[in-house]
């Protein structure tokens, strides 16, 4: 597969970015794509270039010609769908949060491996040069010690009738922003004894059982701290990461899209220095990835347990802050 031929379910908003411009910078093709709506397909085909509009999601995993399965949808139709197009013998990769809880991820998770298909999860911040730089200043040490980890993650309020303010499909701002933080989180725990675990979290909810701001207290096991800010009511957007050793810190000023401010501050002792990592899309550095672990083999730095995990610890979030998981 030198060109993957990738299906689309749905025409949501995030698909442009997240696979129209990587698919076209890196040159796949865009095959199929369906919607609820056939009408909203029609237009989204047109406008991106999709080759053809099918009748309904199950006709793009069954179609012959996908090879690779892009799933987009509300939060609660991931699993479902995932699972779909992994008996259909299609992989998968689908945004984020993996599934509505652990146990989705679970049953996700075992039915890949036993069909041995490829469904990754969407967290394209990780494939970044900004990522991996915070990574590599603790790693090899110019940070010192780690000692704590702040991840922010704020965004204007959606409309009210946004399906992330939908309960019944999985939404709220863990699912929607704080799983992001508490993956980065995860992501330094192999230079801390392991992942964080849940001290303590609050929640303010905007509907019954639906979260609007959550901030999560995290300890590692080497004693190292964290804390992840949440709220999808803020004023403006503000995606950073901040990493404290011994020796200085670091600091992303937007890690998630680093497309639009590439920009890591590193300090130690008197000395600041600016570091502009590219302003190629997350997104495009991840469809890279992901295709070259389908046609060569190439590791992946996340797989299946990683997604049952970082649902397990979304899942805790949600209990430390007296709620229930999706």
């Amino acid at each position: 597969m030198n060109q993957l031929r990738i299906g689309v379910l749905g025409a949501s908003r995030i698909a442009e970015e997240a696979i129209v411009e990587p698919a076209n910078t890196l040159g796949h093709r865009l095959v199929a794509c369906a919607a609820r709506d056939r009408t909203r397909a029609e237009v989204f085909a047109e406008k991106y270039g999709v080759e053809r509009v099918l009748d309904s999601y199950q006709a793009v995993i069954d179609d012959p010609e996908v090879d690779v399965v892009y799933n987009p949808l509300a939060n609660s139709l991931h699993a479902p769908w995932n699972l779909a197009a992994v008996e259909a013998g299609k992989h998968v990769l689908t945004e984020k949060p993996f599934a509505r809880d652990r146990t989705e991820a679970f049953a996700v998770a075992e039915a890949a491996r036993e069909a041995n298909i490829v469904v990754m999860e969407g967290f394209h911040y990780l494939f970044h040069p900004v990522t991996q730089r915070l990574l590599q200043v603790v790693e090899d040490g110019t940070l010192g010690d780690l000692r704590h980890i702040d991840v922010v993650m704020r965004m204007p309020a959606p409309e009210p009738g946004d399906l992330r303010w939908s309960l019944d499909l999985a939404g709220g701002v863990m699912m929607d922003l704080g799983c992001y933080a508490l993956h980065a989180l995860r992501a330094f725990g192999r230079f801390a004894g392991g992942a964080p675990t849940i001290g303590a979290a609050k929640a303010v909810e905007r509907f019954p059982g639906v979260d609007e701001s959550i901030d999560v207290e995290l300890e590692f096991p080497s004693g190292a701290t964290a804390v992840s800010r949440n709220s999808m009511i803020d004023e403006d957007y503000l995606f950073t990461l901040r990493v404290i050793g011994s020796k200085g810190e670091a600091f992303a000023h937007d890690y998630i899209k680093p497309n639009k401010d590439d920009r890591v501050t590193v300090t130690v002792g008197s000395d600041t220095r600016v570091e502009h990592l590219g302003t190629q899309s997350s997104y495009t550095y991840q469809l890279e990835a992901f295709a070259d672990h389908l046609q060569n083999g190439t590791p992946l730095p996340i797989g299946l347990d990683d997604a049952v995990d970082n649902m397990a610890m979304i899942d805790d979030a949600y209990r430390a802050a007296g709620m229930s998981p999706r």
